[in-house]
Order: structure tokens, then sequence, then C-alpha cells
């Protein structure tokens, strides 16, 4: 192990060379076709009324700018595509209208009546725009081919699901293929306050068959890691502005709630809490096109639907757990960062809250406060972490971001967290940059300090009073100690037709915090190099190969050994929309004290889509394991396996089933350390593109827990709905094969919000 970073600076250059060859060979043969990069297109202006229904025969449609001359720029790299595509593109005082028709075979369309942002498993189509041209950020606005939509944003290549727009989309199936009809209003949109527009667009359309077939209007240099840098360009919007200023957000929730007043005596009595109901706002102003004011009142920021369980069995960290929480999605993106100061889920349940995001030119700056009731708060410490509820809280976050060139930025964040119990508080000033070097190469910085008092209650932290941190010198406990943190990183990567690499260091002091972020562990400096490259053979069988290698090494902040690895790997695409990954893990790693050698564990991952009826994928471990017991920490055997699947009968019916499984032994004896799984599957029924009903049951076994969750929805817009469910909750240790009638708790919801637009 101690010879790793010599192997890999030795398989740094022999890929360097190969792919040094491979970049040559490659764009020779690049030369040798004229695709069209960074196409344009003028709009005009139409005078004549526009439906959306997915009839293109409205005479507003004659004056449309077209997109046509789309390539293929996956698996082939802009070459004709098999089928053709084409986008028509116009606007009024109100609204940007998109037509899109794709010519293809009506008996392989893949389509499936399903709610809004679940289609990215059809065929779909759509638009992709930054209405500033900086880069910064963009739209994706999709559809599949019966229109049903898909909305996300785009920063710097990574895309959020989360982010919901208001629009319209109406499309069918025809004879020659699908087309799709789309209005979206000016008032949903963020853009220059300038007399005329020049945004940068493409058209991109997905059709899955035999591989996952992709065509651009923007041909694409896979030379160039900036997807966005390659985009086209539309010109001529003028004397457009949002259409309203004021948007009003009520909604109305009831609950009942009961539980089992003794959770551990199946014979004890079911205590039903009173019924409630609440009223809450939310108030949206848009000052320009460039600046909002937003507000909410007694937020309901429940979920509807249960984060997924995960398997905690070896695990001493908290779970990170994604933001779906829609009052988070306007400037989220600016909140992003390397070292994770702001993780928005830490305002868990605010009284009021409000925010206020602004863009002039190429700056863009944005101010988030809260008054937190139940507010977490996160202990990080080098081999554990611990949540703990810290009561109320007053939050407050600013962020400014200033945009260079294309893909790149500095930007500037402040948070603050004040708790109402001990006098306890926490804060961090963050600052960071991503430079663009070439059109290969970049890189990142971020550098961040904090400073924290510690809430005076021992009370809270009970299971933590007996811990110290720091060389031992700060007791863990909540005893109000004050203390300064700093946090770094530094990357630097490159992206390219054939070799890619990504260099990355990070540093935690022990007394590092972010009460208003999610840091898990501190007291560490790490170092991580990987490196791939990038083979295309044919498109016969096999489409892609990807061979890796990682190495990485962790110290505590000191200079003390803890980790260090060697990972190779292996990624392969195939054809039936069939992927292939497989890794062998070789590492030491010093744990309670104790240097545990000899581990290795082998993981593969496989996923397909080789029909539209059913997809699925399965993964499998297996090998010698931390076992990350403090008392007797030691080398175990583990073996995990997990599949998941989705079932569509028909076009309105989707199954997904999904079982995790995971197991440790004893090395020596094969004696069980522990073994458990999870078992969960959700069942989808779409009666309208507004309507449908969705049942999820899982089953823990680690926690004996068997949980049903009904729900019914109408959905107008992502905004305006209307929704009832429940959740129930019974004991069952299916392996004694029980009847699961103790139930523990039970859970009845409903909701009622509408959107209106003043």
């Amino acid at each position: 192990m101690r010879t790793m970073f010599t192997t890999l600076a030795a398989l740094l250059i022999a890929f360097s060379a190969l792919a040094s060859d491979q970049v040559v060979t490659a764009r020779a043969q690049l030369s040798e076709i004229e695709p069209t990069f960074k196409p344009h297109l003028t709009l005009q202006r139409t005078e004549r009324e526009i439906t959306v229904d997915g009839d293109l025969s409205d005479l507003g449609w004659r004056s449309a700018a077209r997109a046509t001359d789309f390539v293929e720029v996956r698996p082939g790299e802009n070459l004709p595509p098999e089928r053709s595509s084409e986008g028509w593109i116009t606007y009024d005082n109100h609204h940007l209208y998109v037509a899109l028709i794709a010519r293809d075979d009506p008996s392989e369309v893949r389509v499936t009546m399903t709610d809004r942002d679940n289609i990215f498993q059809d065929d779909y189509f759509g638009i992709m725009f930054d209405t500033y041209g900086d880069l910064a950020w963009s739209y994706e606005v999709l559809v599949n081919p019966l229109g049903i939509q898909g909305d996300l944003r785009m920063s710097h290549g990574n895309e959020d699901l989360s982010f919901d727009i208001v629009w319209e989309s109406m499309g069918q199936v025809t004879d020659s293929g699908y087309q799709v009809e789309i209005a979206i209003p000016f008032s949903s949109l963020r853009f220059p306050e300038k007399d005329e527009q020049t945004w940068r667009m493409n058209f991109w359309r997905d059709r899955r068959r035999d591989a996952r077939y992709k065509y651009s209007w923007a041909a694409q240099d896979r030379d160039n890691p900036c997807f966005e840098c390659q985009w086209g360009y539309v010109h001529g919007i003028t004397g457009i502005s949002p259409s309203s200023n004021l948007e009003l957000l009520p909604n109305l929730i009831t609950s009942h709630f009961g539980q089992r007043t003794d959770l551990d005596d199946p014979d004890s009595d079911f205590d039903y809490a009173d019924p409630e109901a609440e009223l809450s706002m939310n108030l949206k102003y848009g000052l320009s096109s460039n600046t909002t004011a937003e507000m909410t009142f007694n937020p309901d920021f429940s979920q509807v639907e249960s984060d997924a369980d995960q398997i905690t069995a070896n695990t001493t960290f908290a779970l990170w757990y994604s933001e779906r929480r829609p009052f988070f999605q306007e400037g989220s993106e600016l909140y992003n960062t390397w070292i994770n100061v702001v993780y928005t889920r830490s305002i868990n349940a605010p009284d009021i809250a409000a925010k206020f995001n602004s863009r002039s030119g190429r700056t863009s700056a944005a101010v988030l406060t809260a008054w937190d009731d139940q507010s977490p708060v996160v202990v990080p410490l080098p081999e554990r972490s611990r949540v703990f509820a810290g009561g109320q809280s007053l939050v407050n976050i600013g962020r400014v971001k200033h945009t260079l060139g294309e893909s790149s930025h500095m930007g500037l964040l402040v948070t603050d967290r004040r708790f109402d119990a001990g006098d306890g508080s926490g804060s961090v000033a963050s600052g960071d940059a991503q430079i663009r070097l070439n059109q290969n190469y970049h890189f990142e910085v971020q550098g961040a300090v904090s400073h924290t008092n510690e809430i005076n209650d021992t009370s809270i932290s009970s299971s933590i009073n007996d811990l110290y941190f720091d060389r031992n010198s700060r007791s863990a406990a909540f005893d109000g100690e004050s203390y300064w943190g700093h946090a770094g990183y530094l990357s630097l990567e490159r992206g390219g037709r054939h070799w890619n690499f990504d260099i990355d260091y990070f540093e935690y002091s022990p007394t590092f915090r972010a009460d208003n972020g999610f840091i898990s562990r501190n007291d560490q400096r790490s170092l991580d190099i990987w490196t791939g490259l990038i083979f295309r053979p044919n498109r016969e069988v096999l489409l892609t190969y990807e061979p890796q290698l990682s190495v990485g090494r962790i110290w505590e902040h000191d200079g003390q050994f803890r980790d260090e690895w060697l990972r190779p790997s292996i990624w392969i695409e195939l054809v039936g929309q069939t992927n292939l990954y497989m890794h062998y893990l070789i590492s030491e790693e010093k744990f309670g004290g104790r240097l545990i050698k000899g581990i290795s564990r082998f993981n593969m991952d496989v996923n397909t889509a080789f029909t539209q009826v059913i997809r699925g994928g399965f993964y499998y471990g297996e090998g010698r394991t931390l076992y990350r017991d403090f008392d007797d920490p030691r080398l175990g055997y583990s073996r995990d396996f997990g599949f998941w699947l989705e079932f569509k009968p028909w076009q309105r019916l989707v199954i997904n089933p999904r079982v995790n499984y995971a197991r440790m032994d004893e090395r020596e004896s094969s004696e069980e350390i522990y073994e458990g799984y999870i078992v969960r599957s959700r069942f989808n029924y779409q009666f309208t593109r507004s309507l449908f009903v969705r049942l999820i049951v899982q089953y823990n076994d680690f926690g004996k827990d068997l949980s049903f969750e009904p729900l019914l929805t109408y959905r107008i817009n992502p905004f305006s709905l209307f929704y009832i469910g429940s959740t129930q909750n019974y004991y069952a240790d299916l392996a004694e094969q029980e009847i699961p009638t103790t139930r523990q708790a039970q859970h009845y919801f409903a909701k009622f919000q509408y959107l209106f637009r003043i």
C-alpha cells in the first residue's frame, strides 16, 4: 500500500501517452466532417394565435423559425441521425412557443402516461436555454411524446430535477412519429432587462432503442467537456417583460396522527392527537425580471413521500438526503459549493422564511432568512457524527456570485445560525472560484472559516458527553465552548475526448463546523486522484468502455495516517441500453486506534433498459471489510446485493420494486455480525395527465418496520394541486412469520394548494 503513489504515477504516464495518441487520431477523423457548431436562429414575433393542443396547423406557426439539421452526438459523434427532427420557435408578448417534430416509427416510440418529471425513461424532446448567456445556469424544458413535462435546472453540467416552473404542453403520437406544442410564459422565466434578447439555446432529443440515441441541433465536440459552451444562439426576441409581478400560493393542510403509547408493548393504548388544520401562505413578488422577493408564513414543508430507508448497519456518519421542498428552488444553484456549508434541509420546520434573489449583469446575489422551530445540529468528529435536536434558531444566509468568461466564476458565501437554547451560534464565511484554464482544463478552489459558540446544555448531547476532539483538548458535550475552524478545497480537472482526470484535495480542521450546512466529518486532510480513458470501438455490441483508476489517502489534520486506497475500475456501455460498472478496492484504514490491513472488496453494478416494458438493474459486492465497532474494530467479510425493476404492463401503470440486502460475518469463525434487508415497492397508476394514485410499501428488516403509504393526487401544475394520503406503520418480524397486526403509528393528511398570478 505504501507504494501506491509510485504505481499511480507510472500508470498516469502510460495513460497520458496513450490518450495523446488517441486524441490526435480522433481530431483527424473529426476534420473529415463538417458539423454545425453554435448555430444561430433569428425569431419573429407571431401575430396569430397558437393553441397548445398538439396540432401544428395554427396560423401562428407560419412565421416560426425552424431548427433542422440535427446530428447524432451519442453514441456516434455528429453523424446523420437515423430519424430526422425539427424544432419550431416563435413568441408573442407573453409566451415563448416551441413546436417539436420527431419523425419515427410510431410502434417503436417509448411513451408512458405518467406524472410530470417522470418522463426520462421515455423518448423525450425539448429545449435547453440560458437566458443570460454566461453559462452560470440554464433551463431545461423537455416533454415526452404525449407532452408530459420534465423541467430541470442545469448548472455547470449538473442537473436539478426538483426545479419546477409553470408552462403548457400537449403532444400526440402520429403516423410519422410524434409532435408536441409548448408555451412558456415569460413570467416563469428570469432574463436580462434588454430591448432585444440574445439567448444561448439548444434543441435536444433523446431516442431510446437498442442504444440511447441523442440528437442535438448544436453539434458537440467530445474534446470539449463544457456542454453548455457549445449551444447555439437565438436572436430577435424584443419588447418582452414578465406579465405578472405578484404570486400568491395559499394552502390548507389537515392531518390526524395516532401512535401507540408504548412502542415496545403491543397491548398498550393507541393514542390519537386532536385533528389539526393549518393555513399557510407563500408570497412572491417580482421587482423586475432579474429580482424577486419571496416570503412564506407557517409553511408546510412535510413530504408526501418518505425518504427511502438506507442500510446503516456499518455506518457511523450522518446520512445525506436530497432537498425536495419547492420554496428552496429559486436561487438554490447559488448555494452549491464543494464544501457543503449550506444544506437547506437543515432548515427543518420554519415558522416563517424569506428570501431575496437578484441578478445584475454577470453578478447574482441571494439572501435567505428563516426562524426555524426544530433545528438539527450535526456534530462532526473524525470517525463519527451525531445529529441532535437544537430547538429554535434564527438562520441567515447570504451569497454573491460573479461569472467570468465561459464556465468560470468567483463567489462569497456567509451563513449564520443563532440558537434560542443555551446562547449557541454557528457562523461560516467562505470564498470559492472556478477558473477554466483552456478547453480541457479547469481549476476549482474554496476556503471557509467557521466560528462556533456551542449550546450550553449538556442534556441535549448526552450520548457524546464522554467524547473529546481537537487532540482531546475539547469536549464534544454541549458545554458552551467557543472556537474557530477552517476548511479548504483545491482541484485540478481535465475533461476530453479520451482522457480525463480529477485531482481533489480537501482539508477540515478539528473545530470546523457548519450549522447551516452538512459537514459529517472533520479533522482530516484528504487527497484523491482519479483518471480514466474512454474507448469507443464499435456500435455492434460494445459501444464504450472506460478503464479507470483512483488512488487516495486521508490524514488527520495533524498528519497522522487515517486511510488509503487503490481502486481500479471499468465502466462498459453495451447495446440494449445496458451498462456495467466493476471496481476492486484495496485499502488499509486506522479506526478506533487500530490499524486494519487487508481490506479488499469487489463490487459490480449492472443497469439495463433493453425494452420499454421492463428495465432494471442489480448490484453485488463482497470482500474483506472493516467492521466499525469502536470497542473492537476488526476485519469482517461482507456481502451486499440488491436489485430494482421498473415494470410497465401498460402505459398507465408502473411498478417499481427494490431490494437491498447486507450481511457481515466474522472472518475466522464465519459467525454473523449483522444481517438484514430493506424491500420497497412503489405502485403508480395514472388516470389522466393530472390525476394519479400511488402506493408505497416498505419493509425494513433491521428495524422490523412495515409501512404503507397510499396517496391520491390531482395536479394542475407544479404548484396547484390537491392530495390526500396516509402513512401506516406496523411492527412485523417477517422472519418469525408473524402477521403484521401490531400497528405502531398512523398519519392521515390532506392538502389543497393553488397558485394565483396577479
